[in-house]
């Protein structure tokens, strides 16, 4: 009846690689037999999980081994008992006594890589197994000698619960009850090589410790009962590309703080989202708020993906501002993370002691620009697991969209690489044709899944149809950020005014290929960091003219064909550059320019969600016309948007310092127009210069226009 001295051995070591067929209730000849695990116990008491006594255990061995006939008719979960010298007892049900919880199906789905509810499965989940609640662990981990969860549940102890691995998945599991949320946890994993590793984090935990502190956390199923079916049901019937979309970027860290702390979810739904709504943007975007080990990282190199941060407070605090935001009609879109991770020892650098989320070749495994790992997009359990997290986001937080970052570093295997350091792929080219094909997978199961969310691709190269459908040789993804748009426009403002002319193409190239893609005109965080400025700052000329170019920067892109994003803090020309360590420069909107350049931009907003013509063929050619496109003398811009069965609008930018009286211009309808908004207003601290609110275009559609000084107009056909 008793085991070998080996198998004790490998037990008591934590060395076990079958703790099943040793551990829990065995039958021998025609009895069973139980043995249990205890440490410095004295004795140990079998019980039925109804309270039947049905025996007493033996030791076996000084480490806290028992071993005892039990008096059961069949296999079945027991309970135990185990006395200390203290006098104090433990009572626990046997976690070994408890068949697996996944099953062939589980493993066929995993193994084919076709698995969509692998978030159910992996991780830590609270369940009723056998009539017992506990927490099923399962973890993928298929080099590992062996595998155990350890927690305040276990003393952090590696030899009681010595995890069940499933030779054909490569996934351990355990049930283990008595244990619930709130739990904190880890992995601890003995390699292929036999060295035990640093403690891991779970890859699927829903919730993790708050930094430096770095375990999983295990999170109870959720009780929240969604109140948002309106606004998922209007997306999920709307196209998109004809919808207004005019995006908020936030750090959620740094937009407000609570003194030196953060806000949490419901302090900033209870601040955020009415900003946003009274600022009349139409998205939410949050900088990555999945679990991360280091602040000024800004969330792009994540350790929990699934895992909302704990900077914040608890999971369903995120919850609470989605659906928050939804009842406003704002829809919350995150950055998503699938190109690279860090190596902190307890993530999922070489998780089972080998190259497993990442390639095992620095080539194509490791980033050199962030020092980060590159996910193996070749292996359909990583795919899997990226594909399942995009649509955890869309399910669980019913999150409205995923923008996907740094996808130019995805898509090319010679991404920040000099000759010699890149590997070709099997036709000898640059593209990385695995990655490829999970953006399209992703974007395909996404889309088909939660058909009212949107994917957006943060892509800086020419790469073909990255917003186009898969099935017409496209990525898959909704929008793509329009990074030339943003650098030629940027380019051009930056320069002296008296230069401007001759840079004239800067600001009219983009047109040539404006609605090749479905494009998001971003002005980002990442124009505001790393020595680059404000935007504010960005502009040329003294404070006046900072300001009044700004101005007349952001009414041109509000009028230009594009969903628009702004970063937080330039709806009011914050003046510093951009820190995640501090607060937003708030006080700023003490002071007169800085509050007329926040009122442009709601107005901005307010116009462009208002009226179909600026917004409803973003998208589209024919929304588009130039009205004036070769004055590069006067640097003065004039185009038509329009879109059927709205009344159409002419904007006109003006770069430079002058003011232009009687400027002749022709416009595409003869009649009259509104002003329905003027940068150079005095209520926007401009000059003033202006057309008295209206115009009117003789028979033949021509008129003398004044145009302000570094101003845009924004006119509506009235009639």
């Amino acid at each position: 009846m008793s085991l070998r001295s080996d198998r004790i051995h490998a037990l008591i070591s934590a060395q076990e690689r079958d703790p099943f067929s040793v551990l829990g209730v065995h039958p021998v000849e025609k009895n069973f037999v139980a043995r249990s695990f205890f440490p410095d116990a004295i004795s140990v008491d079998a019980f039925t999980l109804k309270g039947e006594s049905i025996g007493q255990l033996t030791q076996i061995h000084e480490s806290g081994l028992f071993e005892g006939t039990v008096s059961l008719k069949k296999l079945e979960p027991i309970r135990y008992i185990a006395r200390y010298e203290n006098g104090e007892k433990y009572e626990i049900a046997d976690a070994y006594s408890f068949g697996p919880v996944l099953g062939p199906m589980d493993d066929y789905f995993v193994s084919e890589g076709s698995h969509l509810r692998m978030f159910d499965k992996m991780g830590a989940h609270v369940i009723e197994h056998e009539g017992v609640w506990g927490v099923h662990f399962a973890v993928w981990a298929p080099n590992a000698r062996r595998v155990s969860v350890v927690g305040d549940f276990n003393y952090w102890d590696n030899r009681r619960h010595q995890m069940r691995n499933r030779v054909d998945t490569g996934i351990w599991e355990i049930f283990i009850p008595d244990v619930g949320a709130g739990t904190a946890y880890k992995y601890e994993i003995i390699g292929v090589d036999g060295q035990t590793l640093p403690m891991k984090a779970d890859p699927f935990a829903y919730r993790s410790e708050l930094r430096p502190a770095t375990a999983s956390i295990v999170e109870g199923p959720s009780q929240r009962e969604w109140s948002d079916e309106a606004h998922r049901e209007f997306w999920a019937n709307a196209d998109a590309r004809r919808q207004p979309i005019s995006i908020y970027e936030v750090h959620p860290g740094s937009w407000k703080k609570n003194g030196s702390d953060f806000l949490s979810w419901d302090e900033m739904a209870e601040q955020l989202i009415p900003y946003v709504l009274d600022m009349g943007f139409t998205h939410i975007e949050f900088l990555p708020i999945s679990e991360f080990p280091y602040d000024p990282s800004w969330g792009y190199q994540t350790t929990g993906l699934y895992a909302p941060t704990a900077r914040f407070g608890e999971p369903e605090g995120f919850a609470r501002f989605v659906e928050g935001a939804h009842k406003v009609g704002i829809s919350v879109l995150i950055d998503w993370v699938p190109a690279h991770f860090p190596t902190d020892s307890h993530g999922l650098s070489r998780f089972d002691g080998t190259a497993l989320y990442e390639h095992e070749d620095p080539r194509k495994g490791f980033h050199p620009d962030w020092n980060t790992a590159i996910f193996n997009f070749g292996r359909k359990e990583v795919v899997s697991y990226l594909v399942n997290n995009a649509l955890f986001w869309a399910e669980r937080y019913h999150v409205d969209g995923l923008r996907v970052d740094a996808v130019a570093s995805m898509l090319y295997l010679d991404y920040s690489r000099e000759q010699g350091e890149w590997i070709p792929n099997e036709f000898g080219g640059r593209e990385n044709l695995e990655a490829v094909d999970f953006l399209k997978r992703m974007n395909k199961e996404l889309y088909g899944r939660h058909p009212g969310v949107l994917t957006m691709a943060e892509e800086s190269t020419s790469w073909p149809k990255v917003s186009h459908p898969v099935h017409e040789g496209g990525l898959g993804f909704g929008f793509k950020w329009n990074m030339g748009f943003m650098n030629d426009t940027l380019r051009y403002l930056a320069r002296d005014a008296v230069h401007r002319s001759h840079h004239h193409n800067e600001i009219t190239f983009g047109l040539m290929y404006a609605f090749t893609e479905n494009f998001v005109l971003p002005l980002s965080h990442d124009e505001v960091v790393h020595g680059k400025g404000s935007l504010l700052n960005k502009m040329s000329g003294d404070d006046w003219q900072k300001f009044a170019t700004l101005r007349a920067y952001y009414a041109f892109m509000w009028g230009y064909p594009g969903k628009k994003l702004l970063f937080m803090g330039q709806e009011f020309a914050q003046r510093d550059e951009w820190s995640e360590a501090r607060s937003l420069d708030w006080h700023l909107l003490e002071y007169g320019p800085h509050q007329n350049v926040q009122k442009l931009v709601r107005d901005l907003n307010h116009l462009y969600t208002s009226e179909p013509a600026l917004h409803a063929r973003d998208c589209e050619g024919e929304g588009f016309e130039w009205v004036l496109v070769d004055a590069h003398e006067d640097s003065v811009f004039a185009w038509q948007r329009k879109a059927p069965d709205a009344a159409p609008f002419v904007i006109i930018s003006h770069f430079t310092p002058l003011k232009r009286d009687g400027y002749r211009i022709k416009l595409p309808h003869a009649g009259k127009w509104k002003e329905a908004l003027n940068t150079d207003a005095d209520y926007y601290g401009g000059s003033g210069v202006g057309n008295l609110g209206q115009i009117e275009t003789d028979q033949d559609g021509f008129v003398n226009l004044n145009i302000p000084p570094l101003g845009t107009l924004i006119l509506k056909l009235e009639s």
